[in-house]
């Protein structure tokens, strides 16, 4: 269930965003509902609500508002210590603006670490990548990277400092 409730959050992230406000947590309600899902009406509240509180919250609107992207799939190449690296993903959300660009995955690990120094390693190399990769794509922009564990819900900001620890 963990795996299956990780996807159907990132689902409805990516989906309901794109519907007005007042219609979403039917729509959310909709996809739960679903035979497919196998879900009990306690795990479809469970989801639901968690998703709610990711997309109204007022300090995230941002990321979910006009200029943001959900699911952009990135690829290209990056320079390493060993010589050119292929780096190939998909950025949950992703806002470009004139002088930045902000870098958005989710989490729905429960419980969420507390610090970003206690974020799975594998995660750090993902952001790390994707990081190197957007810089590549889009220089001289500050690239702003952030873990949105929904949870919560509570966006992490992920400093330079640490994902070069982890670059590529």
């Amino acid at each position: 269930l963990r795996f299956r409730r990780g996807l159907l959050i990132h689902r409805l992230l990516q989906s309901l965003p794109d519907l007005p406000a007042d219609g979403r947590r039917a729509a959310a309600a909709a996809v739960l509902a679903a035979p497919r899902h196998g879900l009990s009406a306690a795990q479809r509240d469970d989801i639901l609500e968690e998703v709610a509180r990711v997309l109204e919250a007022p300090e995230l609107a941002p990321l979910f508002g006009p200029g943001s992207r959900a699911e952009v799939p990135l690829a290209g190449l990056v320079e390493t210590a060993a010589g050119m690296q292929a780096i190939s993903g998909q950025v949950d959300r992703l806002l470009i603006e004139s002088d930045s660009v902000t870098l958005v995955d989710y989490k729905s690990q429960r419980p969420a670490p507390e610090r970003p120094e206690d974020v799975p390693i594998i995660y750090l190399k993902q952001m790390a990548a994707y990081r190197s990769l957007l810089s590549r794509i889009y220089p001289g922009r500050a690239i702003r990277s952030f873990l949105l564990w929904t949870d919560g819900p509570r966006l992490m900001p992920l400093e330079d400092a640490l994902l070069s620890d982890h670059a590529p």
